[in-house]
């Protein structure tokens, strides 16, 4: 996608690409949020972008000493060398180097002394990027908002006849929690961050860009992280946005009667639901094509929100399948996500930088319980999850999605979000019972891509690794929960090396 080169950036590229290329420069951007959202850590991030690029900077700053502002940079690994810290609460900052010193706080100047310090050192540097941190410190002074929002004005007139890109950080405190309607109104564009506190887990922030005069960008919530070197800002996914022309082509199991029942087998770039209770071997046939895909040299992505990486390969080996050597050979990958830690908006970048950067084409999630544990309090999950299948759709990828049922027989519960109507394939396991013992049956219940089979097979998974039987037409009852097996042993599997 091209972006406008007129266009400066923020200093971080998730950001950058929510606004389509960056701010238009020399403009005034407000930047609010609560304590914790990230709102200095972007507004350094920005101001080292300009540093880069042997731009003048300043950070002045009304709530927090200079000696707090390196130790939150070096945190990050930074270095605000090259960027000038003008700090109200010390006189060596206000009054600058050759100058006589007095002792000055901001609580005690006058907000037009205060308005006119700021203005007299921003003629000094001619900076070419300024942060303003924080009004909140502005509003105290002021101690009337109508004198306030003059002041305000005051400096975006006296910013508008400079070559100077402004960002004024607000942390909501100085209004009741609120936004303050007339600053949006005031400032060029409108970057809100928010910290949410869940009942359980990692806190999580999002931001969302409120406004942006005369420029396209992407709206709505997009997740976000702190992590050491700054922020990580994972723009909201827009399937529409990355179709990428492919062939349907069916993948092969190879097992020839499973790729019968499918009628050659999924397409690329469709989603296979996987459902049935648990022990039925729905990770194991999906397993089975991440293996075939393998061998084909095509690489695959496993996702494990449930099971341990380890217990997940010494399984596999034990019918067939060496992930281990597949891992070693660079074709397959699995990531074990952590369900306390993520947020629906990471886990796409995750998946997304999977396809774009390492070209997977196959994707297995396991499972969406443990996807919905992931988001707990997610609103809209079932919406988000139906963007990433559809980017993944698009992108001709061809996805496994483990659904565990509830309980073991008699049920045909599934996970608290209903996802079948979003995937193009069903494949239903089920358990029975014949001749005294445990058995298990496979059917298509649904397949959007092409044809496939009505039939009920018997479905086993044994040493010789995963197997499909013959048609099993005495068998009656699978909608019920509790399917029935009444015909003879004859076309059952049987047990290989055992005689049975």
């Amino acid at each position: 996608m091209a972006y406008d080169d007129t266009r400066i950036s923020t200093g971080n590229s998730g950001l950058d690409k929510i606004l389509r290329g960056g701010l238009p420069p020399n403009r005034v951007y407000l930047v609010e949020g609560s304590p914790g959202s990230g709102k200095t850590t972007l507004s350094l991030g920005f101001l080292l972008d300009g540093k880069s690029k042997d731009e003048r900077t300043l950070y002045i700053t009304l709530s927090e000493t200079s000696e707090e502002m390196k130790a939150v940079a070096e945190s990050h690994g930074w270095s605000l060398d090259g960027v000038t810290l003008f700090e109200l609460a010390s006189a060596d900052e206000v009054l600058g180097p050759g100058r006589e010193q007095s002792i000055l706080h901001s609580w005690e100047m006058e907000l037009g002394g205060t308005i006119q310090l700021i203005k007299d050192e921003v003629e000094r540097i001619k900076p070419s990027r300024v942060v303003f941190d924080s009004l909140s410190e502005m509003r105290l002074l002021a101690q009337d908002p109508l004198r306030y929002r003059r002041q305000l004005l005051y400096l975006k007139q006296f910013f508008a006849g400079l070559s100077t890109t402004v960002i004024l950080v607000d942390d909501l405190t100085g209004s009741n929690g609120g936004r303050d309607n007339h600053l949006h109104s005031l400032c060029h564009g409108v970057i809100t961050l928010e910290r949410l506190t869940l009942d359980f887990g990692a806190a999580r922030r999002r931001l969302q860009v409120q406004k942006l005069r005369g420029v396209d960008f992407v709206a709505g919530y997009h997740d976000l992280i702190i992590r050491k070197g700054g922020l990580d800002i994972f723009p909201r996914l827009i399937a529409s946005d990355f179709h990428t022309p492919f062939l349907g082509e069916a993948i092969a199991s190879e097992v020839p009667e499973l790729d019968a029942l499918l009628g050659g087998g999924p397409a690329n770039g469709t989603s296979t639901l996987i459902t049935g209770p648990a022990g039925s071997g729905k990770t194991t046939l999906a397993l089975q094509y991440v293996a075939a895909a393998c061998r084909r040299g095509e690489r695959a992505v496993i996702y494990e929100f449930d099971e341990r990486i380890g217990t997940l390969i010494a399984r596999a080996m034990a019918f067939g399948i060496d992930l281990q050597s597949f891992i070693d050979g660079g074709c397959l990958a699995i990531r074990q996500i952590d369900p306390a830690e993520i947020a629906p908006g990471e886990f796409s970048a995750m998946v997304r930088a999977e396809i774009e950067n390492n070209e997977a084409r196959v994707i297995v999630i396991d499972s969406l319980n443990g996807y919905v544990a992931a988001m707990p309090q997610e609103q809209q999950l079932i919406l988000q999850l139906h963007e990433l299948l559809s980017y993944l759709n698009q992108a001709g990828v061809a996805t496994f999605l483990i659904n565990p049922q509830q309980g073991f027989f008699g049920t045909m519960s599934t996970t608290e979000i209903n996802v079948s109507y979003i995937a193009d394939i069903v494949i239903l396991l089920r358990f029975f019972e014949a001749d005294g013992r445990i058995r298990k049956a496979i059917s298509v219940v649904k397949n959007r891509s092409g044809s496939h089979e009505d039939t009920i097979r018997e479905f086993r998974v044994d040493a010789r690794g995963v197997r499909v039987g013959e048609a099993l037409s005495a068998f009656r009852g699978v909608l019920t929960g509790t399917p029935q097996y009444t015909g003879s042993q004859r076309p059952l599997l049987e047990d290989r090396g055992s005689g049975a």
